[in-house]
């Protein structure tokens, strides 16, 4: 069996239209800056002015921006590391081995696939050796990424949005000359340039931009800055404490966890059907290495002394992590692997680690009347969206290791509710309008969302 074609249908226009897009492009870069601001001036508490008076306020906002001029000027040196970064990962794309797989037909292609090099485990692992070398010889020690933290993120933010830029313009003018053809375009040129152009934007046949966003950029950096902070932590103070191995293990099992299933990636919706614009461009770059990474801010910068938490806080939150990490490793295995199982595709990636219950024998499905399948049994017999749950319980978990000193840790569990609870609603919609009454089958037979047997 084939899989479904990718759809060409003009979306909708989602976020509140262009309004909306610009309140998000410049809302997120100034929420990452006050965050940063925070936690390097304030001590990790919300930055308010001295006093609401139009005076106060202004006041505020000139301090505010004299901490981002000095402490986030983006230096060449900044950039310098920024984008040897960048461009290593780029050259690690398309020369380290990996599995060659083809993604879903697109229609907008005349139902033709692409080819994916799928190596970021190498990557990833070829940039921990690499780092590791630089970092002994003192060519480059890696606690440079938390002192450069401000300039990196002014650098990324800058580059977030030039990139788009490029993006778009190459996509609307060039085409496929250049990357990729537009597609499903609203008409809007700002809610386009945040939505994005094009689908699958390329440089040369084998570098897919969107893939080579997806894991290198943002989860390879979160992990280095909470290497960083271990490093640090050992210099100064001889050990390490249990709350930065907690980070560095967390972070690990993420990128680790992302890298290893890399070739799961591409016959996901977002792959198939979601454009490289300004969303993903700038959150893949900027957004989650330099806000995800507040837990391991908020951690380096104090003496270890202020966060022993009892040794069985430590345990009850390493459970969570592991057990959460399991559910979110086989859950997304299982479904996965089922789709392989459909579409006849019998790779399969033997990357550390191997957990048990990564593939289901004999699954049940629903054979749905538009071709296409709904899984049954495995861990979406409990709940639906159950990879969503632990996922979130995980982002929680890196919170709560840094106490309640502090609200900054706690953006990213926030935050990414939200972002849950826009995608499992968009994920609804879109399953109601593609299965129908199938999907209505496939709710009586699996009834709950988040958690089994609640809710």
């Amino acid at each position: 069996m084939k899989p479904n074609a990718a759809s060409t249908e003009r979306p909708s226009r989602e976020f509140g239209g262009a309004k909306g897009v610009v309140a998000m492009m410049t809302g997120f870069p100034s929420i990452m800056y006050y965050l940063w601001a925070s936690a390097k001036y304030n001590d990790g508490q919300f930055l308010q002015p001295t006093s609401y008076t139009l005076s106060g306020v202004c006041e505020f906002f000139r301090t505010f921006g004299n901490y981002i001029a000095i402490g986030a000027y983006p230096s060449k040196y900044a950039v310098a590391i920024f984008w040897t970064y960048v461009i290593t990962q780029g050259i690690f794309y398309v020369t380290l081995p990996g599995i060659r797989t083809r993604g879903l037909p697109l229609k907008h292609r005349n139902n033709t696939s692409l080819p994916y090099l799928c190596n970021a485990v190498w990557s990833f692992y070829t940039s921990m050796i690499v780092l590791a070398v630089l970092h002994v010889s003192n060519v480059f020690r890696i606690t440079t990424l938390l002192d450069q933290f401000g300039p990196l993120m002014s650098v990324a933010i800058i580059s977030s949005f030039i990139i788009t830029f490029v993006l778009y313009v190459g996509s609307v003018l060039f085409g496929e000359k250049l990357f990729d053809k537009p597609h499903a375009l609203s008409g809007n040129l700002i809610y386009d340039y945040f939505m994005g152009a094009s689908l699958n934007p390329r440089v040369g046949k084998l570098l897919d931009l969107k893939m080579f966003f997806e894991v290198r950029i943002p989860w390879f950096i979160l992990f280095f800055l909470s290497v960083a902070a271990a490093v640090r932590q050992f210099e100064n103070y001889g050990y390490v404490s249990p709350q930065v191995l907690f980070v560095c293990l967390a972070h690990y099992l993420y990128a680790n966890g992302c890298a290893k299933g890399e070739e799961l990636i591409v016959p996901t919706w977002d792959m198939a059907y979601e454009k490289f614009g300004f969303m993903l461009v700038f959150w893949n770059m900027a957004g989650v290495p330099f806000t995800y990474s507040h837990c391991t801010l908020f951690l380096s910068a104090r003496n270890p002394k202020q966060y022993e938490w009892s040794s069985s806080y430590n345990i009850a939150l390493y459970a969570l992590l592991i057990c959460c990490y399991y559910v979110f490793d086989t859950c997304n295995s299982q479904k996965n692997r089922f789709r392989n199982q459909i579409y006849g595709l019998t790779t399969t990636r033997k990357s550390f680690p191997q957990l048990p219950w990564q593939t289901i024998k004999n699954p049940t499905f629903i054979r749905c009347a538009n071709g296409g399948t709904l899984l049954t049994s495995g861990w979406y017999r409990y709940a639906r969206k159950i990879h969503y749950t632990v996922d979130f319980f995980q982002s929680l978990s890196w919170a709560l290791i840094t106490g309640f000193s502090s609200p900054l840790p706690y953006f990213y569990p926030c935050f990414f509710m939200i972002v849950l609870i826009h995608r499992v609603s968009r994920d609804i919609n879109k399953c109601k309008a593609k299965y129908g009454a199938d999907f209505d089958e496939y709710c009586r037979i699996c009834p709950y969302l988040f958690i089994p047997y609640v809710f």
